[in-house]
């Protein structure tokens, strides 16, 4: 195993997906790991060399975890995923809390963003208004489903009851 290969790996990687740091060094040592078993040697010999590489690819600007969690939360953003469960999916993507405070809306855009993105998500899972029938009688579990997804009671109840679209909630 050499740093050579090492790098191709992770440019192959970077090259199909968008990624954070620590996603990166995971990568790369799942795949240590992996041919280091095929040989019967020990993984724990590479391990700086994995550190080696991902510090080289963020020194090279190929791997930036602003750049990515800012892409990552618009497309979330987009798809409807609460601010609650994108800042808890981009932690567990190894990106530091504070940077996901910094890019997370703050004040009455965040409250306006929270709302559009409930009705998003209420619209990929048809619940409430988007729902073609039974819409009263599943109406608490549909915000229940809201509530889980991470967003307010507010913000659910507000997709539920609306007519579905972001410019129809009340107050």
């Amino acid at each position: 195993m050499s740093a050579e290969w090492l790098s191709r790996a992770a440019a192959y990687y970077l090259e199909r997906y968008s990624s954070s740091a620590e996603t990166l060094r995971r990568v790369l040592w799942r795949k240590v790991q992996r041919r280091a078993a095929a040989r019967g040697e020990d993984a724990e010999g590479f391990r700086h060399l994995v550190e080696a590489t991902v510090a080289r690819f963020v020194e090279l600007q190929l791997v930036d975890d602003r750049r990515f969690a800012e892409g990552w939360l618009a497309g979330q953003s987009r798809r409807g995923t609460s601010r609650r469960m994108a800042s808890l999916r981009l932690s567990q993507k190894g990106v530091d809390r504070d940077l996901v405070e910094d890019l997370m809306p703050a004040g009455e855009a965040a409250d306006e963003a929270e709302r559009a993105s409930a009705h998003a998500y209420a619209r990929r899972r048809r619940l409430g208004p988007h729902r073609l029938r039974e819409r009263e009688e599943r109406r608490d579990r549909d915000i229940a489903a809201m509530m889980r997804a991470g967003f307010s009671f507010q913000d659910s109840r507000a997709a539920i009851d609306g007519d579905g679209g972001p410019g129809s909630l009340p107050g």
